[in-house]
C-alpha cells in the first residue's frame, strides 16, 4: 500500500446475496472449502449475509438463518450462524470477529435468545475467543428424507440477550443444519 494512502479500518456491509462465486472469492475454488464434506450432511443456505471487502474484494462472510429448535421440552427458535469464512491471506486481522459481531448485532433484533453454529474441532478455540461456548450435549438435526442424525461437528452457542438462560437438556434442530 502506498505511504500516502490512509489506513482505514475494514467495515462490514450487509450483502444482498451470497453466491458460490462470492464464496470462491473468499476461500478459492474447491470441493470442500469448509472441510465438512466428510460428514455427509446437507446444509441450508443462509438468508442474511454480512461481508467485509478490502480493495473491492470480498474477504470475509457470515450468514444467518432463523431456525426452529427444541431445547429439552421447550420449542423455540435460534439464530443459526454459518458460512463463516475469512480469506486465508487476510486471516489474523480480526475480520472473523468483525463480521460475526455485525451478524450477531442483526440477530439480536430478530427475537431468539441464542445463536448456534457448528464447527470443526480446530475452530473451537477461535469461537471461544469470540465469546461462543461449546454445548455439552448432542444436537440432533434433520436430513433429507425425514432422517434425524446426531450432528458430528461441535456445536457452539452464544446468548443474544442478557436475559438468555444457559442451554441445557437435549437439543433438536427441526431443520437441516445451517
Amino acid at each position: 500500500m502506498p505511504a500516502n494512502q490512509p489506513l482505514t479500518a475494514p467495515t462490514v456491509t450487509r450483502l444482498s446475496s451470497y453466491t458460490k462465486t462470492d464464496q470462491d472469492e473468499i476461500l478459492g475454488t474447491g470441493d470442500d472449502p469448509f472441510g465438512v464434506a466428510g460428514t455427509g450432511l446437507t446444509w441450508l443456505p443462509k438468508e442474511d449475509h454480512f461481508g467485509v471487502r478490502l480493495d473491492g474484494r470480498l474477504v470475509a462472510h457470515a450468514g444467518l438463518l432463523r431456525l426452529p429448535v427444541a431445547i429439552g421440552d421447550v420449542e423455540t427458535e435460534v439464530m443459526g450462524v454459518g458460512g463463516v469464512a475469512v480469506a486465508p491471506d487476510v486471516r489474523g486481522r480480526g475480520l472473523a470477529r468483525l463480521v460475526l459481531a455485525a451478524a450477531l448485532d442483526h440477530a439480536r433484533t430478530q427475537g431468539p435468545a441464542h445463536a448456534l453454529l457448528f464447527c470443526r474441532p480446530p475452530l473451537v478455540p477461535l469461537y471461544r475467543r469470540l465469546g461462543w461456548h461449546p454445548l455439552d450435549t448432542d444436537v440432533r438435526v434433520e436430513q433429507p428424507g425425514s432422517v434425524v442424525v446426531t450432528m458430528p461437528l461441535h456445536t457452539m452457542v452464544t446468548p443474544l440477550h442478557e436475559t438468555a438462560r444457559r442451554i441445557s437438556g437435549r437439543v433438536r434442530l427441526y431443520s437441516l443444519p445451517m
